[in-house]
Order: structure tokens, then C-alpha cells, then sequence
């Protein structure tokens, strides 16, 4: 296969590019969930990740990425966030002969070295992100594994053994505190993994210089995490997490409108100086671990709409860390359309699946997807019409419909007498 040139765009920019062979030589082990389960591959699989960089290889984007060397994360780094007991415990296991970090989370023998240069993707990108250099790089996309956002503070959780993140999250606000007194770095991160990113909500639930926001499918993984009605910590962080648990089913008409109605009129709002991106591509219509329908277009989009907002309120602060996405075949095309959005470049590849996927039926926004997204943005203030009072009104009660309907009778009593 020979490409044709990139061809750069009017605004062509210095993107970052984190990618080391290593991290694919990390081993999720097989799946044989009982007895009667013959022993498969796992479906995090290192060739969905390394497909994106060959593709970025042969078209030959790679020559205006600026690469950035991943480092292991430090002991210290990782206790920011998790347990020292996890931690020692992840790499007593590694060790010897490996393990499983908690919930389908299995690494090999050496797999914690493996999981700190992950981590430690992030950690060089946002140093060069925040480099004082008048020719630093201005965003960056962190091609890593093993994953991170499902792994809370004592447990590894689908395919996640350390939240990478949420470390380089933490880790950005101790640079900025190191060098500049006053308030503390104000993050923002935006989830668009088809899983909800449990472990990122669990570090930010009670801070309200951080804004978490994540656009899942509903009850995929974790079955118990997500819901619309989880908003912060009431008294502490009160509507610093937002979530959007789409239908399953849901396509590009229903990211676009929740983009446009929830996720960037909510990054306005809150002003953040620092803007993280959980890039997941296991939206996609094809992929194995989930139901929805996006395409290759609709990952650039969304794309657009996070760097043209963080253009706006956090120039050179914008870092996307790779997530999931189990499609093999499908991921690399996803993975290059959001590279040439962050890069201002432009490669001679089309998507020899859009025919396919531009022509599936329900594409647009259904009612039943669009009640979830206006019940988010009514529980975060949101409203579409902000100066028309009924539309308000009726927002709001469909809110309290879907989450009256997604709870359990406690929880439904609880919330009946409050707003009584």
C-alpha cells in the first residue's frame, strides 16, 4: 500500500505523540469466564492500539506528530490516587507470575512496569503540555496501554490496573501549585468511552475544581456506576460530575446533540484550565463490547468541538489518553481521524467503512435519546431555552421521570421527600 502525502491544513498544529512498543507487549491474558468457556483471547487486545500507529506509519502522518518519550510513572506519582497496599500489591503479583488487579484487570509476569510507562504517557505529555518552552507542543494524543479509566483507588477494573488520568490529572495540578501560588489548577475531563469511567469519578467526587464528564451507553460496564443522577458529592463538589448514559443504539446525531446541548455548554460554565480527553473508540459500530453506532466522522467531530473549545478557554492544555475500543479492524480509522483534527493535517486515507456506516437507519437523534440528554442537562443546569420557563419546567420533569425509573424504591423515596 502506498499513500499519498499528507496534505497540512491552514491551521496545522504541533501535536504531541505518545506511542512506545512496550506498552503493546502487555498481556490482558484470555478470557474463560467458567468450565463450560472455551479459553479466547481478551478483547483488550494489543492490535487495535498498534493498528492506529501503523496507519499513522504508512500514510505517513507520524512525520508531523512530535513524538514524546513516555517514562515510568514513580511510586509516589501513583499514590496521588491509589493505595499503597494496591499498589505494592499489583506489583508483588507482577513479580512473580501476575495476576488480576480486581475485576477482569490481568496482567503477566513484569506487567507493572509495563502499567507505570503507561501511566508515565500521560505524565511526560502533560509536562511538555505545560513545558514554559515558546515551542512546546500545543495538545497531545497519549496512544497507551493498558487502559485506566474503569481503575478506582483500591481496584483494577476492566482491563485497568492504575487510572492513568487521574494520576496525570493530579499530576498537572502539583506542577502548576509548584510553580504559581494562589487557587489550584482547574481540570476538566471528558469521557467518551463507551464505558463509564468509574474510577475517574470516584477521584473527583468530592472536588470541585475538578468537572468529570462521561457520554457511555447505559448499564454496559460497570453495571453499577453512571447513572444521570449521580452529580458529585452534595455538600462538598455539588455538580462537578456529569453523566450521560445513552441508550444503546445511539448514534451520531445523539453525540452531537449531547456535545452541543451538555458537554461543551458545561466546559463554558466551568472555565477549566487544563482539559483531559478519555479516548475511547469502542462507540463505534462495530465494536464487540458495546451497542452504539458512531463512525470515524463522528470521533472527528467530536474532536473539533474539544479543541475548538479548548482553543477558547485553555489554549495548549488539551490531552487526549487513550482508552478502549476493541475493534481491529475499525479502531485504526477512528484513531486517525482524531489525530488529523489535533494535528491540522490531513491524510490521503478515506474511510472505506462510511458508506456503510452514513447509511445505517436511526443515525439521527431518536426521542427516547434525546429525553437522557435533556435530563442531563437539566440536572446540570443546562437548559436548551434557558429564558423559557415551561420548557424548563418540562425538562426538569423528565429528568425526575428518568431517574425515578433507574432507581431503587429507598433511593426513589429519598428523592420524592427532597424535592417535596
Amino acid at each position: 500500500m502506498i499513500c499519498d502525502e499528507p496534505t497540512p491544513g491552514p491551521r496545522q498544529r504541533k501535536m504531541g505523540y505518545v506511542y512506545e512498543e512496550l506498552c503493546m507487549w502487555h498481556s490482558a491474558g484470555s478470557l474463560s469466564f467458567d468450565d463450560t468457556t472455551e479459553p479466547l483471547p481478551s478483547w483488550e487486545s494489543p492490535l487495535s492500539k498498534s493498528r492506529i500507529n501503523g496507519l499513522l506509519e504508512v500514510t505517513g502522518m507520524t512525520k508531523y506528530l512530535t513524538r514524546v518519550r513516555a517514562r515510568k510513572a514513580t511510586r509516589d506519582e501513583l499514590l496521588r490516587f491509589h493505595t499503597a497496599q494496591y499498589v505494592d500489591g499489583v506489583k508483588c503479583m507482577s513479580d512473580t507470575n501476575g495476576g488480576d488487579a480486581g475485576q477482569m484487570a490481568r496482567f503477566q509476569k513484569g506487567g507493572y512496569e509495563i502499567a507505570l510507562l503507561s501511566a508515565g504517557g500521560i505524565l511526560a505529555a502533560v509536562e511538555a503540555l505545560m513545558s514554559e518552552d515558546a515551542d512546546k507542543i500545543e495538545n497531545a494524543y497519549c496512544l497507551v496501554r493498558p487502559p485506566g479509566h474503569h481503575a478506582e483507588r483500591d481496584l483494577g477494573r476492566g482491563f485497568c490496573i492504575f487510572n492513568n488520568v487521574v494520576i496525570g490529572a493530579l499530576h498537572a495540578r502539583a506542577l502548576h501549585a509548584s510553580r504559581y501560588s494562589g487557587p489550584p489548577l482547574r481540570i476538566a475531563i471528558v469521557d467518551y468511552d463507551v464505558h463509564h469511567g468509574n474510577g475517574t469519578e470516584q477521584a473527583f467526587w468530592s472536588d470541585p475544581d475538578t468537572l468529570f464528564i462521561s457520554v457511555h451507553q447505559d448499564k454496559n460496564f460497570p453495571l453499577d456506576t453512571g447513572a444521570l443522577h449521580d452529580t458529585g458529592h452534595p455538600e462538598l463538589a455539588p455538580g462537578s460530575n456529569i453523566n450521560i448514559p445513552l441508550p444503546p443504539g445511539s448514534g451520531c446525531g445523539a453525540y452531537a446533540l449531547a456535545f452541543d446541548r451538555v458537554v461543551i455548554p458545561a466546559l463554558r460554565r466551568f472555565k477549566p484550565d487544563f482539559i483531559f480527553v478519555s479516548s475511547g473508540f469502542d462507540a463505534s459500530f462495530v465494536d464487540e463490547l458495546a451497542r452504539m453506532m458512531l463512525s470515524s466522522e463522528a470521533f472527528a467531530e467530536i474532536s473539533r468541538k474539544l479543541l475548538a473549545v479548548s482553543d477558547e478557554l485553555c489554549p495548549g492544555r488539551l490531552l487526549f489518553a487513550h482508552e478502549g475500543g476493541y475493534s481491529k479492524d475499525y479502531v485504526p480509522y477512528c484513531g486517525l481521524a482524531v489525530v488529523e483534527v489535533l494535528s491540522g493535517v490531513r491524510s490521503a486515507v478515506v474511510d472505506p467503512y462510511l458508506c456503510e456506516v452514513n447509511q445505517w437507519g436511526y443515525q439521527d437523534v431518536q426521542p427516547h435519546q434525546e429525553a437522557v440528554i435533556n435530563a442531563a442537562a437539566a440536572l446540570a443546569g443546562l437548559y436548551p431555552d434557558s429564558d423559557t420557563k415551561s420548557n424548563n419546567v418540562n425538562i426538569a420533569a423528565a429528568a425526575i421521570k428518568l431517574i425515578l425509573s433507574s432507581v431503587d424504591e429507598a433511593q426513589r423515596k429519598a428523592i420524592l421527600d427532597e424535592i417535596q
